[in-house]
């Protein structure tokens, strides 16, 4: 009977609509939307209970369920692979230490994240973050206390990690918090040690905490924010199918819906009818601003440890004119720009005799393509352009689509080709032996520079391996790769 019920066509058949249909509910724009309102109830009571901690989203997911108007810090980025088992890992590309600042200043803070069907909190919220808290401890110790009571005990939610993994975890947090300690990294010094807490929506009762006065510990706050349903859907008396973690990978179900847009029309968005839903969201994707603005919507950030010499920021907050000095500065800039629609700044940038020299727009596509445009193209001619400029006194902008990820790279190559370790300018002859002498640490090193001045630069593994390339590979073998013969 038991055989027939597994191998009978029919059930097999069955099984796979059922499946089909599953699927399909669960990349349903409505159902998700509506998903994503009832998660932001729950988050909403958890800080009315914390009325005196800010809530943080940790990115990207989090965003989803944090108003941006209660934001009034950067939000996190911790990755859930990171904490993946066998995985575990304190990464230098993104400590998250700009969180320590808000941390001390509000005695705590809430972060805000979710996770798919069947878990009831995502690795980031149950292992990463726990890791971040004690190899911060443990670092902390290191270089300003040797109080014996300071805990650098490593925490994990009960019932979530077994005794088994967290005692692997803890055989590795020496060594981060040693690497850590070693790095370029600035570490502010804490009055109390972190230690992390967790709320779900299965919680009856929320933690409390001590008076100020009386804490013994700055909390971290993990707040898991969708309902765990064990098969990722959960059907509601208001007409929709609930989908746990429904923030998660907006690119596959959200027609371009941001939640920057979600936030800003959530009640059109949520009052719209299941079948009037997509065109209202097309609309809403479209009217929203891109470039056509006059002035900036964020300021480019300065790398500190090179004087502001070099400054990054995403394509969407530089103003349509790209105006040619700093906002509120006399200082000129000139400009970088990394982009997959070069043609959208001919009008910024002119033509022929009118054309701006102090603009370089360089194109790169999306995907292996544009990372063979970044190495054999963008950087060869980014840098020069580059070094031109900072060599005589202009400071200069670097942009790309997001400000995270191939605007670091080319920065990353900057700071180790016309910089020395202690961020000072080159001469020439100087530049030339400084990268006689590149390595991996140095470059990693540079990298922190750029993370400490802006958390959110996040290059991807493929972009820092085109970097490398570009530095590290003996000039007798550069011109092959240039030319992409042996470009993987």
């Amino acid at each position: 009977m038991i055989f027939s019920l597994f191998h009978n066509p029919q059930h097999r058949e069955e099984r796979a609509e059922a499946l089909v249909l599953l699927r399909k509910e669960s990349l349903d724009i409505y159902n998700r939307l509506h998903s994503i309102a009832e998660d932001i109830k729950f988050v909403e009571d958890v800080c009315q209970s914390y009325p005196d901690l800010p809530v943080l989203p940790n990115l990207r997911c989090g965003a989803w369920y944090v108003d941006p108007k209660l934001m009034r810090h950067a939000g996190a980025y911790f990755k859930s692979t990171d904490g993946h088992t066998n995985n575990w890992s304190f990464n230098l590309r993104r400590p998250n230490l700009h969180l320590l600042s808000t941390v001390i200043h509000c005695h705590g803070i809430i972060l805000v994240d979710s996770t798919r069907a069947g878990k009831r909190m995502p690795d980031a919220l149950s292992k990463t973050i726990p890791i971040w808290c004690s190899v911060i401890n443990k670092a902390i110790r290191k270089l300003y206390t040797k109080d014996a009571d300071w805990d650098t005990h490593f925490y994990c939610p009960p019932g979530v990690v077994s005794a088994q993994e967290q005692s692997q975890i803890e055989t590795r947090l020496d060594d981060w918090a040693t690497s850590l300690a070693e790095s370029s990294y600035s570490l502010p010094i804490l009055p109390l040690p972190l230690r992390p807490m967790w709320i779900t929506p299965s919680a009856s009762t929320f933690p409390r905490l001590p008076p100020t006065s009386e804490a013994q510990f700055f909390p971290i706050i993990c707040v898991s924010a969708s309902k765990q349903i064990q098969e990722g859907i959960e059907r509601r008396s208001q007409g929709f199918a609930y989908v746990q973690g429904s923030g998660d990978d907006h690119e596959l179900w959200g027609l371009g819906l941001t939640p920057q847009i979600f936030w800003q029309h959530q009640d059109q968005l949520l009052s719209a009818t299941r079948g009037t839903l997509p065109e209202v969201v097309k609309t809403l994707v479209a009217s929203s601003p891109h470039r056509q603005h006059e002035d900036w919507l964020k300021p480019p950030t300065p790398i500190s440890k090179v004087g502001g010499r070099l400054l990054i920021c995403a394509i969407a907050d530089v103003p349509s004119g790209l105006p040619p000095h700093l906002p509120n500065s006399d200082d000129r800039i000139a400009y970088v720009i990394v982009t997959n629609e070069p043609t959208a700044f001919d009008d910024a940038v002119g033509k022929d005799e009118f054309e701006r020299k102090d603009v370089l727009v360089l194109s790169m596509q999306e995907g292996k393509r544009g990372q063979a445009q970044f190495l054999q193209t963008v950087l060869p001619r980014a840098v020069p352009f580059i070094g031109t400029y900072i060599m005589g006194g202009t400071k200069v902008c670097i942009c790309c689509h997001n400000g995270k990820d191939a605007s670091v790279g080319v920065a990353l190559a900057v700071l180790q080709m016309y910089f020395d370790d202690d961020g000072r300018i080159l001469a020439v002859k100087q530049q030339e032996d400084l990268c006689r002498h590149a390595n991996k640490q140095s470059i990693a090193t540079r990298l922190q520079w750029i993370i400490s001045s802006r958390p959110e630069a996040n290059p991807s593994r493929v972009t820092l391996k085109r970097v490398n390339e570009f530095l590290l590979t003996p000039p007798q073998f550069l011109r092959t790769i240039l030319d992409g013969s042996s470009l993987v």
